[in-house]
């Protein structure tokens, strides 16, 4: 593909340019065509996507549909979930409070929240604005995030109370575990501070002056006259599901906001001239910029990203950093079930970009990215939409044929009645287990979407069969017996690898309540 994204000056090879020629029409033909060609080769319903160089947007445009049900077509104002890409906005939002003089990046949470606690002390004591910020405070990868997803009824202060029993993996700073309940930790941080909850300070501070007037921290927010909105969609074997969601209301500063690409546009400026939005006004200063960019939390490289111009990364305040193919690359994806986002900045180039998507195929949205880099950076051409389509069509075959191996030998349960009663876990809760029509029953009790039945495996292990299938996350649950045969405990822990990792199972530790007895 031939490199696209030129300032084009006003005479080119002795031809004058009109001056109302669109100096970026090729370039946001490219990216056009890329997205049309990826709804079909993704099964994806619907996509928007924005992008913007030097200040400009080079477009902002819906493609497909927002809804399979009512096939009403995807616009720059159609809302979605960003999820994980509102971390950003709370990064930001602090950075704001640290040019208020209100608070440090290095101080100490428990300084905001004196009933923070941590299973470790030591990490309690130690651990800063900075660390939640950065995925290095030793929780491990989406430790905790049952008590929100999916959505629970438990209030923030309940969310930091279950907090001081979720396991720690890793010392505090000693590696990356990406983890949601500190971004959320963040947004009750911001809160204590400024007296106004999260969402009012988001919309107050960035919202506003950026005149992003359709997006909202939380579905709830959505006003009941805007029908502009995205339904997230699960592809499972070849057939495509409706699937609608509230984006993640439980998530907060980690992951609620709402927002078209329309609204993003005036965002990814924003973030490209170092906090001085498309009107000229100050948001955030360009050292808060530069420190949230700072490559904080190392990570890892392959030989296979080195090979593709990657060879260092890690995790700013709100933003992933790499090096790519010589230049600094600033990025984010968000996910929900149904629901996909994708925000690329390339800061030597003043160009940005955000892919948003009501369906799971995350390879579209590279694929669109990958194809506007390539043109951006006069990169050798790949054919991204199928060397991604291959990717994603091997993932769903994958999924597709997964079966759950048989054991060896089958040992017989005890009796189903034996295994029923009251379990909880000290920081997600209750989980009731009940014994109907010669079935076993799980009911988490917080969280409504999480209730199925128990499938025999083997001996005093049992799979949970969700009663939603497309949360594709069936669960092995495996029952503790004492010598007299009495089921006093049960862990968790997700069948396939492909359940979303928010998923925690395995962070849950059952212990079987005794039946209270009347006086």
């Amino acid at each position: 593909m031939k490199p696209l994204f030129k300032v084009l000056s006003s005479v080119s090879l002795g031809i004058t340019l009109l001056a109302s020629a669109p100096v970026w029409a090729q370039s946001a033909d490219s990216i056009r065509n890329t997205a049309e060609e990826t709804l079909e080769a993704f099964n994806i319903p619907g996509l928007a996507v924005v992008a913007v160089k030097d200040g400009e947007v080079i477009l902002a445009e819906g493609f497909g549909v927002r809804d399979i049900d009512s096939g009403a077509l995807v616009n720059a104002n159609t809302l979605f979930g960003i999820a994980s890409n509102t971390k950003a906005f709370t990064a930001a939002a602090m950075a704001t409070l640290v040019e208020q003089g209100k608070l440090n990046w290095d101080d100490k949470v428990i300084d905001y929240i004196p009933e923070f606690r941590l299973a470790d002390p030591a990490i309690t004591q130690s651990l800063t604005i900075r660390d939640i910020l950065s995925h290095r405070s030793g929780l491990g990868l989406g430790a905790g995030d049952l008590m929100i997803w999916p959505n629970t009824d438990k209030s923030t202060s309940d969310i930091i109370a279950g907090l001081a029993h979720v396991p720690i993996e890793h010392g505090l700073r000693e590696g990356f575990a990406y983890n949601n309940l500190m971004f959320l930790t963040a947004g009750e941080v911001i809160h204590r501070v400024t007296g106004m909850p999260y969402r009012d300070y988001i919309e107050k501070t960035f919202f506003e002056p950026l005149n992003m007037n359709e997006s909202v921290v939380g579905f709830s927010h959505i006003p009941k006259s805007n029908n502009n909105v995205a339904v997230g969609t699960i592809e499972m074997n070849g057939e495509l599901h409706r699937f609608p969601l509230d984006f993640l209301e439980d998530f907060g500063a980690a992951g609620a906001t709402a927002a078209s690409v329309d609204d993003l546009s005036n965002w990814l400026i924003t973030q490209l001239q170092g906090g001085v939005s498309p009107s000229g006004e100050r948001l955030f200063s360009e050292a808060s910029q530069q420190a949230m960019w700072q490559l904080t939390t190392p990570l890892s490289t392959s030989p296979e990203a080195a090979e593709q111009g990657t060879y260092f990364g890690g995790y700013g305040m709100g933003w992933f950093v790499k090096d790519y193919q010589g230049v600094k690359r600033v990025y984010h994806s968000g996910g929900i079930l149904g629901m996909l986002s994708l925000t690329t900045l390339i800061p030597e180039k003043n160009f940005g970009m955000v892919v948003l998507s009501n369906q799971q195929a995350f390879g579209g949205l590279s694929a669109i990215t990958e194809e506007a880099l390539e043109d951006l950076l006069n990169l050798p051409d790949r054919d991204w939409v199928e060397e991604e389509q291959q990717k994603y069509q091997a993932f769903m075959k994958r999924k597709a044929e997964f079966v759950v191996e048989e054991p060896e030998e089958i040992r017989a349960a005890l009796p189903l009645q034996s295994y029923a009663g009251t379990y909880n876990d000290a920081w997600y809760g209750e989980v009731e287990i009940s014994y109907e029509q010669d079935k076993l029953r799980i009911n988490f009790i917080h969280t409504p979407m999480l209730q199925g039945t128990l499938e025999h495996y083997n001996d005093d292990t049992f799979i949970v069969r969700w009663n939603e299938p497309l949360l594709e996350a069936d669960a092995f649950i495996d029952f503790s017996v004492n010598r007299n045969n009495e089921v006093h405990s049960a862990t968790l822990e997700a069948v396939a690898a492909y359940t979303d990792f928010s998923f925690d199972f395995h962070n849950l530790n059952l212990k079987k309540q005794k039946p209270e007895t009347a006086d």
